[in-house]
């Protein structure tokens, strides 16, 4: 545990090296921030901190840097902070994104927009899972005698669609009866609720092949939405960082990322915080090691098990106050969704 003091100091460096990405020493701590003692006390305090691992010195002659740790324990200072005041303070930031967006797509990529013109980072927003939203409409549109279209709208403004085709023709008739079977089976569950019914003896109700079929493709369309509506903007942004200069060193980063499955673990952690508290996972924190050098801040929104995730990934060198503000903003926009 650091003393105030030493949290101080600690700020104070993390804050001058997130605006120039240089190494700081402590006549620039001195002359730019009001720390309230000595020259000599502040190179006294820097010398406690690098030994306690919260800063480096990446050369001999030059000033120091954070390292994971030093970021974790200002990370930890800054979770503990109370920022209830900021609610209204951006109360019209979340009105134009829910004014602007009459459906939950189109909210969500705004949103997104939206973090990453804040942050200046890579942003993320997970719709919630399929799993748990409510269907409040199924249709079976026939497009010929041998395809037809399966639309899904669930309650909150989702829409899923996804073509089937058939081996003999299939009059549109019997499309219509089969869409009036599903839909009195369907609305206003949760496709969760339905896997659930089929294996407590629903599937008696599915032996007509052609409703069968419908099912699966149903089913088969939710299960790959699972992890397709995944809003991703900000790319260009980590471009623009030092650390990302060189695109081959944000080539690995960008792998990983558009990895739905690891991208899915990496944001589990947010999903189980249901008070909401921010997650941060710094540099080395993450599982993969090619996000060693990035800090994943993220946060759940939405209610119950139908939970979303927002996400903000920059280099650790990025400044946690502003990421952790519009983490809380962009959930809060999308809390009733």
């Amino acid at each position: 545990m650091l003393s105030d003091r030493r949290q101080r100091v600690l700020a104070a460096l993390i804050e001058e090296y997130v605006a120039r990405a240089l190494p700081v020493g402590s006549r620039t701590l001195t002359e730019r921030y009001q720390l309230g003692v000595s020259p000599a006390t502040v190179r006294n305090e820097l010398s406690v901190l690098e030994d306690g691992g919260y800063i480096t010195q990446p050369h001999t002659s030059a000033g120091r840097i954070p390292t994971d740790t030093g970021y974790r324990a200002f990370v930890d200072n800054l979770l503990t902070t109370d920022f209830t005041g900021d609610d209204e303070r951006y109360r019209p930031v979340v009105d134009e994104l829910r004014r602007s967006a009459s459906e939950l797509d189109a909210l969500l990529e705004q949103t997104s927009s939206a973090l990453t013109r804040i942050t200046d980072c890579l942003s993320i927003v997970l719709a919630p899972s399929v799993l748990n939203l409510h269907i409040k409409q199924l249709s079976l549109i026939s497009l010929s005698p041998y395809r037809a279209l399966v639309v899904l709208v669930t309650e909150d403004g989702q829409v899923f669609n996804r073509q089937m085709e058939f081996a003999e023709e299939v009059a549109p008739d019997d499309l219509a009866r089969v869409q009036v079977f599903l839909g009195d089976v369907f609305t206003g569950k949760s496709l969760q609720q339905i896997e659930d019914g089929l294996g407590q003896g629903m599937a008696e109700a599915f032996r007509d092949p052609l409703v069968r079929m419908a099912l699966d493709e149903v089913l088969s369309c939710l299960q790959e939405s699972e992890l397709s509506r995944a809003h991703r903007l900000g790319v260009s942004s980590l471009l623009t960082k030092p650390e990302f200069s060189q695109s081959q060193a944000l080539l690995p980063v960008m792998q990983v990322l558009e990895n739905d499955t690891v991208m899915l673990h990496i944001l589990d952690e947010a999903v189980q915080q249901a008070d909401g508290t921010p997650s941060v996972r710094i540099g080395r924190e993450n599982d993969a090691e090619e996000l060693a050098g990035v800090s994943v801040v993220a946060s759940r929104y939405g209610r119950g098990d139908s939970a979303g995730v927002v996400a903000v990934i920059g280099p650790t060198r990025m400044d946690y106050s502003k990421v952790l503000r519009a983490v809380r903003i962009a959930s809060a926009a999308l809390q009733d969704v």
